[in-house]
């Protein structure tokens, strides 16, 4: 299996642009959002407010701050 970069498109408030990241984090980006019940885009535009760095590396810092908190919470 090819663990290479996927660009993917998305909608960050109202607008369109792409974002770059492994397979296995898109894959963990789809999952938390539909554990809370909306798009990936709604996420997305969740992350980007409160980002300080790139977009696709506050995707990945947000994705394991999941993954940590709900390894150390069960």
């Amino acid at each position: 299996m090819s663990q290479g970069i996927r660009k993917v498109s998305v909608v960050v408030g109202g607008h369109r642009t792409s974002v770059s990241l492994e397979p296995a984090f898109w894959e963990a980006l789809t999952e938390i959002a539909m554990r809370r019940g909306i798009s990936v885009n709604e996420l997305v535009t969740e992350i980007d407010r409160d980002r300080e760095t790139n977009l696709s590396s506050a995707i990945r810092v947000f994705v394991l701050g999941c993954h940590r908190s709900s390894t150390v919470n069960g």
